[in-house]
């Protein structure tokens, strides 16, 4: 899916106010993440924290009524690179970190991790974590025989 601009905007001013909620230089830092939901049918984009509290809601237009069975497929890249556009104002909230944004279906199960920040790791692709807890494993096995 190509997403219009009209889209990309509707997502970055989405995520602008997500912004607004954490601004940078707030004494307390808040321990969460994002959650993003997107409705197919509605094409309603909401934002929550661990908490289940709302942070914003906006409709994509292009999103409506969307029947594709891989629709979660086909955001899941306008939805990271709209976060990395604004990656210099997301990775300063005043959140704890690591934090990360995450898709989630409309039961609230994780689908993908969009967007991780740590003080020294940002990962934008889910792909980068596919097999890390093999390896975990692997070592930690090693690690035990010596």
């Amino acid at each position: 899916m190509k997403a219009t601009s009209q889209t990309i905007q509707q997502i970055e001013r989405a995520l602008r106010k997500i912004a607004a909620k954490y601004p940078l230089g707030w004494e307390d830092l808040v321990l969460t993440d994002i959650h993003l939901q997107v409705k197919a049918d509605s094409g309603e984009l909401l934002a929550f924290n661990d908490d289940d509290e709302e942070l914003t809601r906006c409709v994509v237009e292009q999103w409506m009524d969307n029947g594709d069975e891989d629709f979660y497929e086909e955001i899941t890249p306008v939805l990271r690179q709209c976060i990395q556009n604004m990656k210099d104002t997301l990775e300063n909230l005043s959140l704890l970190k690591p934090y990360s944004f995450v898709l989630v279906d409309e039961d609230k199960e994780t689908l993908c991790d969009l967007y991780l920040v740590d003080d020294e790791t940002v990962i934008v692709d889910g792909e980068l974590l596919k097999g890390l807890d093999e390896d975990l494993d692997d070592f930690l096995k090693k690690l035990l025989e010596e």
